[in-house]
């Protein structure tokens, strides 16, 4: 069956030994009450929250899923009620801003308890992940005002946000948006237009729902550059902050859905609904990244979250599953057949899953770090870097953690045999809930071209070059660790591979404007896969010394499943870079009327 315990003494690892987050957080005004001490309080109260409250309802969720009746929406049985309590123990505003009520915890920390929130229960994670999205919203681009009458509300859970973007015409051109918003006389607007996969765009969980919505202006310009941002609550809001009458803005249906069930998934029809204007007119798009770029790492963190539990629930599988003999002879003789861990196969498909969970788990702490810094770091150069980094690192850590995230699922399920397909044994439901996170808040393939195009084009990778010169520094560093140098020449080598296929790329695509969308996936893997080595020989530069030393094996694990990962997985980076200078010729030779049946 499914099992779940949040996976504390790697993210103390990650958190304390490789990234060494107290000493940054010491280093900075805004985050220097941020002790060890709390982070572990913390971290160790999220873990019972994620383990005892939510992991209980996840499959029962699934079988449920939301209700709609006549406009209602009934979250599945026990959310509301651990939504009380997440709501009542203050973990809605873990990141909030202090100001206005929140905790103004590091995102280093708050990427640990999402992890947690996901892994236990997906579907109950997205809720409080699109409040903290759209408060980050709220608190970088709306007035004092609005901000004094909101955030509060929202870091306490009595209100919960979304965000309400895409239409039945118009999903990544966001240009194309037919939501009106008409301007009235006390300065408020009246919105009307149709909004579909809205997450949690109605329920049963708050007594209001704050709805960001994009629109257009009568006068606005055509395409991208003249859509608008708006607050448009579910109940206006009395001028005491207290709820008021019911706002025209109503859920037409849920979506019925391959996963996720016990999210609701809302078509969302505002009927001449009040809003009212969040930033500059026609600037919309611009505020609106500030939430869809923390919801793509958000989204990211979802695929490792399924990938840690669905990685723990297969090894209590194959702890007792037996079949056959080792190749080397009997290990449990007492046994009519050894347990299926022996076999060379079942630990391949492990090591795999558990090599990506790791890494993946430190490139989430890493760009958390990264965001850390941009936000909070009083030298502005630091700032700028780090804000650099965020920038180029954001869609390959919501495509590269979601990609890895469906591969761990299926290969765990796959160690299952024949049981991983049975509702009853809980893989399969990983399988369907992984599977949404590479399609929503900007498909994956839609952030390869972000990635290639502008981050990399756009800019002639200055912004690769400064990833490089993050992990050469690391490499100068630990030029005297014996411990770490057979990794540091391989992984010197991918990183000469990753600049010269970026070279190639930007070469060719003066030439071809093809050349971008041709190389967008396979560069963004060979991306991700050098980045994750870099993040192992971090890993190992810290568990390799004290591998003899440690008696609960936890280092020299470590350090055998980076061996693992720069034997069997970074060689792969050698077939993503041919791929990449193969160009777009092979792509595009193809007549497009030979692509449909006759």
């Amino acid at each position: 069956m499914a099992k779940y315990k949040a996976p504390l003494r790697d993210m103390r690892f990650v958190l304390n030994e490789v990234f060494e987050a107290d000493k940054l957080w010491a280093s900075m005004p805004a985050t220097a009450e941020v002790t060890s001490d709390l982070v572990d309080a913390i971290l160790e109260e999220g873990a019972k929250v994620a383990e005892n409250e939510l992991f209980p309802l996840n499959r029962t969720g699934d079988e449920e899923g939301c209700q709609f009746n006549n406009g209602d929406v009934k979250t599945p049985e026990g959310f509301k009620e651990a939504f009380t309590l997440l709501s009542e123990s203050g973990w809605l505003g873990l990141g909030g801003n202090p100001e206005f009520g929140g905790q103004g915890m590091p995102k280093m920390l708050t990427v640990l308890f999402e992890e947690m929130l996901y892994a236990a229960n997906t579907s109950f994670a997205l809720y409080p992940a699109l409040n903290s999205g759209a408060a980050l919203c709220l608190d970088n681009h709306a007035t004092e005002a609005m901000k004094e009458q909101l955030l509060p509300a929202m870091y306490e859970g009595r209100w919960l946000g979304t965000m309400c973007l895409t239409e039945p015409h118009s999903g990544t051109d966001l240009g194309l948006i037919r939501t009106k918003a008409e301007p009235n006389e006390d300065g408020s607007f009246n919105i009307t237009g149709t909004k579909i996969f809205i997450t949690g765009g109605e329920h049963d969980l708050t007594e209001n729902i704050v709805h960001l919505v994009l629109a257009k202006l009568p006068d606005a310009p055509a395409g991208s550059r003249g859509i608008s941002l708006f607050m448009v609550p579910k109940f206006l809001i009395n001028e005491d902050g207290s709820v008021g009458e019911r706002n025209p803005a109503f859920c037409g249906s849920i979506e019925h859905k391959m996963g996720i069930k016990g999210s609701a998934t809302c078509v969302m029809n505002f009927d001449g609904a009040k809003g009212w204007m969040i930033g500059e007119p026609n600037r919309g798009l611009a505020c609106m990244f500030t939430m869809m770029n923390y919801e793509r790492l958000s989204i990211g963190i979802q695929g490792l979250g399924l990938g840690e539990v669905a990685y723990q629930s297969a090894m209590d599988f194959a702890q007792e599953r037996t079949q056959s003999r080792s190749p080397t002879g009997a290990k449990y003789p007492e046994k009519s057949a050894d347990n299926i861990l022996v076999h060379p196969d079942v630990r391949r498909m492990a090591l795999n899953v558990r090599a990506f969970n790791e890494a993946g788990r430190a490139f989430a702490s890493y760009v958390g770090m990264q965001l850390d810094m941009s936000k909070y770091h009083e030298d502005a150069e630091v700032r700028n870097k780090a804000a650099a980094l965020v920038a180029l690192l954001t869609p390959v850590t919501k495509s590269y953690l979601t990609d890895r995230g469906l591969d761990c699922t299926i290969t765990a399920q796959q160690i299952y045999g024949g049981q991983g397909y049975i509702r009853e044994w809980g893989a399969e439901q990983y399988v369907r809930d992984a599977r949404i996170a590479q399609i929503y808040e900007g498909t994956n393939g839609i952030q390869a071209m972000d990635l290639i195009g502008r981050k990399v084009v756009a800019n002639n990778g200055e912004y690769v070059k400064l990833f490089e010169a993050d992990i050469r520094a690391f490499m100068a560093e630990q030029a005297d660790n014996a411990f770490v140098q057979p990794y540091l020449t391989k992984l010197d080598a991918s990183l000469q591979t990753l600049s010269h296929v970026t070279e190639g790329v930007l070469a060719r695509a003066k030439a071809n404007p093809e050349e971008m969308g041709a190389a967008a996936q396979d560069y963004l893997d060979l991306f991700g896969l050098v980045t994750y080595a870099y993040l192992w020989a971090r890993m190992v530069a810290v568990a390799a010394p004290k591998a003899a030393d440690d008696s609960s094996g936890f280092y020299d694990a470590k350090v055998k499943v980076a061996n693992y990962f720069y034997a069997r997985i970074l060689p792969k980076a050698a077939s993503l870079a041919a791929q990449v200078d193969a160009g777009a010729e092979t792509l595009m030779a193809i007549d497009e009327a030979l692509f449909y049946a006759e």
